[in-house]
């Protein structure tokens, strides 16, 4: 029987410990992810991977399972905090500045 490298295990032993927290369509997005998370003291790694189905790669990001919960709710929160300023920043359109509510009867 042939024994596997200590390096081999350790490396299938910390794949097998992480777990999968979003995917992102993109590299770019993915390493937001990551900084997002690093940012936050949760390790994480993105992991590019093929979506047989649709024929296209995705990338994983990933971190270890201990910190699944709260690498969920620091993304769900950024997530959350960007969208309120996109629905903000495309209503920003919808004001008319040039009216007279602004101006003073005094």
């Amino acid at each position: 029987m042939a024994k596997r490298s200590k390096k081999t295990q350790k490396s299938q032993t910390k794949l097998r410990e992480l777990v999968i927290v979003a995917f992102a369509e993109d590299l770019d997005q993915a390493k937001d992810y990551e900084t997002l998370l690093k940012n936050n003291y949760i390790p994480a790694i993105i992991n590019e991977q093929n979506d047989e189905s649709t024929n296209t790669k995705c990338f994983a990001v990933m971190v270890p399972e201990d910190f699944l919960d709260e690498a969920h709710v620091v993304i769900e929160s950024q997530d959350a905090y960007d969208d309120f300023y996109d629905t903000a920043l495309e209503n920003k359109d919808d004001v008319d500045l040039d009216n007279d509510f602004f101006e003073s009867d005094l």
